[in-house]
């Protein structure tokens, strides 16, 4: 099976395993010490992987899967054994069963290429010998094995007062209520928008207005009833980050985060406080004045999403950005594509099990993903 990692200045991350292959996995790895001094409550754990797990709703893939963490670790249960383990690294492993593979839906994918998959791009870069079912590696299914890894970072961060907190900003050309948004009504602060979020991960649909979720889910429904699907935006906001965390050029904490979210299959963007929208205000606009508010430094605004030089701000503002997720490009309408062996135009009808909108199934793993570089940021402080 095919194996990724991500390479940490603390820690290290490998996923291995393909959408319809027998198991998917996280291998977490790092400083011997510090590997083996992490405490997991494997209940919260599985908890967390349930809310991106498949199948439990209308407008999620009626692939079902169970997506039970079994989680071991090597170094330890090796010397629990007498085993000799001359490493300094440690290794803590997250797996899941795959019970519900239907490869043979996927067939015949090389040689005619899915509109805006990777079939194409994936015989370009391994040839002819590439045999994948599904989207193999490429697949969203690979987002379990990250939520393993970034379930664990997150129950470190909590650990250090540092929350992470995710729901749907928009989908379509429906929002719901951000946090520019919130914190500009009157009778709403940014510590009780931070309230709403809190109760977001409880949801079934992950939004903080339900009127918002309802007009988001007819949405959802009519686009599937077309044999088609919608894309949307996440936004994240994390909570009790120190100050002076990050750096300038390539450690900054918009590189990090970034580079981790793009593993993300169907991200197309991110942007950090008001993102592209700064461009279409003056400075004095978009400038975060600083404040003295109850004997602490605040900002009056938060434009820079509470990053500034790389380096996040503390007390005077939480970390918020917004990340883009495309539509599912597996639809049930024909399509235009080309047949590469006759060299030809042909039409293609894909089968198989997917989600008509997969926004909402991503709002823990982009809180995952975030959770990862900003735990490896910490530990390298």
């Amino acid at each position: 099976m095919n194996v990724f990692t991500y390479t940490g200045n603390r820690i290290k991350v490998e996923v291995e395993g393909e959408s319809h292959s027998e198991r998917i996995s996280a291998r977490l790895s790092g400083d011997l010490e510090l590997i083996n001094s992490i405490e997991i409550d494997e209940r919260e754990l599985q908890a967390f992987l349930d809310r991106r797990a498949p199948g439990k709703n209308a407008w999620s893939t009626p692939r079902k899967e169970p997506d039970k963490v079994i989680i071991s670790r090597p170094s330890i249960e090796n010397a629990l054994e007498g085993m000799s383990n001359d490493s300094t690294e440690g290794v803590i492993e997250g797996t899941i069963i795959n019970t519900n593979t239907k490869p043979h839906d996927y067939s015949g994918l090389l040689r005619c290429p899915r509109p805006s998959h990777a079939d194409y791009t994936a015989g370009l870069k391994y040839g002819d010998g590439y045999v994948s079912s599904g989207g193999g590696s490429f697949s969203g299914r690979m987002t379990a094995p990250l939520c393993i890894a970034g379930g664990i970072a997150i129950q470190q961060l909590q650990k250090c007062g540092i929350r992470i907190f995710s729901h749907i900003k928009s989908i379509g050309d429906i929002s719901d209520i951000n946090y520019s948004e919130a914190v500009r009504f009157e009778d709403t602060t940014a510590d009780r928008y931070i309230g709403y979020l809190k109760e977001v991960a409880s949801k079934d649909f992950p939004t903080v207005s339900d009127e918002s979720a309802e007009k988001m889910i007819n949405l959802i429904r009519e686009a599937s009833a077309d044999g088609d699907s919608v894309g949307g935006i996440i936004e994240t906001v994390v909570t009790g980050m120190p100050g002076g965390i990050g750096g300038p050029l390539f450690e900054g904490i918009e590189g990090k985060i970034a580079n981790l979210m793009f593993a993300v299959p169907a991200v197309k963007g991110i942007e950090f406080g008001n993102g592209f929208d700064a461009t279409e205000l003056r400075g004095s606009q978009n400038n975060d004045a600083f404040e003295i508010r109850d004997g602490k430094v605040k900002m009056r605004t938060n434009n820079s999403g509470g990053i500034l030089g790389g380096i996040s701000v503390g007390d005077a503002a939480p970390i918020v950005f917004a990340t883009a997720f495309k539509p599912t490009p597996s639809i049930a309408k024909e399509q235009d594509t080309v047949d590469l062996v006759d060299r030809s135009n042909t039409k293609i009808e894909i089968k198989g099990r997917h989600d008509p909108c997969i926004v909402p199934r991503a709002v823990p793993v982009t809180e995952a993903v975030t959770a990862l570089a900003i735990w490896d940021l910490i530990l390298s402080k």
